[in-house]
């Protein structure tokens, strides 16, 4: 809840047997996980000023110090909605992307650069919804997601992004039909050792359910090889 009823960032500590909270922060409706950089400050994505942002904490003595790194304001350009949460790379980098809105109406993948912290989309998503949850990077940095209603069937994709000289290059690996394949993924891609995807999706599939929220499937757990 934290002293604004709106979410807080926390610590547990364990302790003789039991778990310890600390609250750090007032996390102003953060809708998901944190991640650390090297110095260990914390960064996640909430509403900002309304229609989505990023934050960092930085350890300050005893306490955390707050900054709101970036509130979108131009959800025309910028998206809307950073439900997803951020993933930083080597350099201190940091990706998200929101739900809707953006150059192509579906979402985006944003960038925050390092020192500076300059905003900039990477990516205007298709479609009915981005991704609901954070993206993940390879190796050779190139970015992946899953979305909740973009594809041709709306009802979902995975999709890559490679940096290229001139941008980004969007490549569509699977769009999800509602069927035995799934639907409405709803979790991260997961890479394995050898580039194979794995994620999960919250509909479809062969299970018995069958419901107004759910349609028709219980989900399943995907793999793509490339």
């Amino acid at each position: 809840m934290g002293t604004t009823g709106y979410g807080t960032v926390y610590e547990l500590t364990p302790s003789a047997g039991t778990w310890s909270e600390l609250d750090l922060a007032d996390a102003d409706n953060s809708t998901s996980g944190v991640v650390f950089d090297n110095a260990g400050n914390i960064y996640g994505s909430n509403e900002g000023e309304g229609y989505g942002g990023v934050y960092q904490l930085v350890h300050s003595g005893s306490g955390w110090h707050w900054n709101q790194m970036y509130s979108i304001i131009n959800i025309p350009e910028d998206g809307y909605d950073t439900w997803g949460g951020v993933i930083l790379d080597n350099a201190g980098n940091i990706y998200g992307s929101t739900l809707g809105e953006g150059p192509g109406g579906g979402g985006t993948v944003f960038e925050l650069s390092a020192g500076s912290w300059n905003f900039s989309v990477l990516y205007g998503l298709t479609g009915d919804s981005g991704p609901e949850e954070s993206l993940t990077m390879d190796s050779a940095g190139n970015l992946y997601g899953a979305t909740w209603g973009g594809g041709t069937y709306s009802q979902g994709n995975v999709f890559k992004l490679s940096p290229s000289g001139s941008g980004w290059i969007y490549t569509d690996l699977h769009d999800f039909t509602g069927g035995s394949d799934g639907g409405h993924p709803v979790s991260n891609v997961v890479i394995d050792a050898h580039g194979n995807l794995y994620g999960t999706a919250s509909r479809g599939g062969s299970g018995p359910c069958t419901s107004t929220y759910n349609g028709n499937g219980c989900g399943v757990v995907w793999k793509i090889t490339p």
